[in-house]
C-alpha cells in the first residue's frame, strides 16, 4: 500500500489518506489466466489440446508403420492441430472482453488498457508454450508405447534446434490470432480473417508468384504461411530466412498489433 499526503485547506493541516497500490502484472496475468478456463468453451477448448494430441497419437499407434513410429512424427501429428487451435486460443484471449461485453468491468478496474492487453498476450504465450510442452509429453509417450506395441526400438530423431522451431512456428501463428483480435475485436470476425488468410490467400500469393517472377522474389520476405513453413522443415534456417521470419512477423503481427493497440485505446467501451 501506499500513503499520500494531501493538504486540507479546511482546517489548515494536513491528512493522510490511503492509496491502493498498482495491481501487479503477475496477478493480472494470472486473473486472465483464469478466465480463459472459467467458461465451458474456454475449458473445452483448452481441453481440446489435450484431447487431439491423444487421439493424433492413437491414430499414429494403430494405422501407422512400424517405420513411423518415431519421435519426429508423433510430433509432427499432434503438431498439426495445434497449428489451428492455438491461433483461436490467441484471438478468443482478447475478443472475449467485447464478445462477452465484460471490457467495460475490465477496463474500469484496471484503466491503463495497454497493460490489461499485454496480461492477455502473456497469458496467452504461457497457454501457448504450455501446451506445447504437453504435445511433446504426450509425443515421448507415444513413441515408447508405439514402439513397445510394434516390437521396435524407439527412434529418437527430433533435435533440440527442430523442436525449439517447432514451438516458435506454433507460438508466432497464436500471436498472429492474438493480434487479429486486437485489431477486429471481434471472435467470430478475427476467426474468419484467420482462415481466410490462411486457407484462401496462400494460393492466391503462390499463383501470383508463378505467374510474375517479382513477386516470386518478394514473396519470402510478405507471405506468412509460405516463410513460417519453413519453422517447421528439417533443415537449419539460413540466415536470410531468419530474416525473411523477421520481415513475415514484423508485417502480419507487430503491425496489425500497433495499429490494435491504438483503436483499442482510443475506442469507446460498452
Amino acid at each position: 500500500m501506499s500513503t499520500a499526503v494531501l493538504a486540507d485547506t479546511s482546517i489548515g493541516g494536513a491528512s493522510t489518506r490511503t492509496l491502493p497500490s498498482r495491481i501487479p502484472l503477475s496477478r493480472l496475468v494470472r486473473v486472465e489466466l483464469r478466465k480463459m478456463f472459467d467458461t465451458r468453451s474456454g475449458f473445452w477448448l483448452m481441453a481440446s489440446i489435450v484431447i487431439t494430441s491423444l487421439l493424433a497419437t492413437t491414430a499414429l499407434i494403430l494405422i501407422g508403420e512400424d517405420s513411423d513410429l518415431t519421435f519426429d512424427n508423433f510430433a509432427a501429428s499432434i503438431g498439426a492441430p495445434m497449428t489451428i487451435i492455438l491461433p483461436i486460443v490467441g484471438i478468443l484471449a482478447v475478443t472475449s472482453e467485447w464478445t462477452q461485453r465484460s471490457g467495460l468491468t475490465t477496463f474500469t478496474l484496471v484503466p491503463h488498457r495497454g497493460r490489461v492487453l499485454g496480461a492477455k498476450l502473456l497469458a496467452a504465450l504461457v497457454v501457448g508454450v504450455g501446451s506445447m510442452g504437453v504435445a511433446l509429453v504426450v509425443g515421448t509417450v507415444g513413441t515408447v508405447i508405439g514402439s513397445a506395441v510394434a516390437g521396435v526400438d524407439p527412434v529418437w530423431d527430433g533435435s533440440v534446434g527442430e523442436t525449439s522451431r517447432i514451438v516458435l512456428g506454433s507460438v508466432l501463428g497464436m500471436t498472429l490470432g492474438f493480434a487479429l483480435g486486437v485489431l477486429i475485436r471481434s471472435s467470430s470476425g478475427a476467426i474468419v480473417a484467420y482462415f481466410v488468410y490462411t486457407l484462401a490467400l496462400p494460393p492466391l500469393l503462390g499463383l501470383l508468384a508463378a505467374y510474375q517472377e517479382w513477386f516470386a522474389d518478394l514473396q519470402p520476405w510478405v507471405d506468412y504461411q509460405y516463410t513460417a513453413s519453413n519453422l517447421f522443415a528439417d533443415p537449419a534456417l539460413t540466415g536470410e530466412q531468419w530474416q525473411q521470419v523477421a520481415s513475415v512477423v514484423g508485417i502480419w503481427v507487430v503491425l496489425p498489433l500497433l495499429v490494435g493497440l491504438v483503436l483499442v485505446r482510443r475506442s469507446e467501451v460498452k
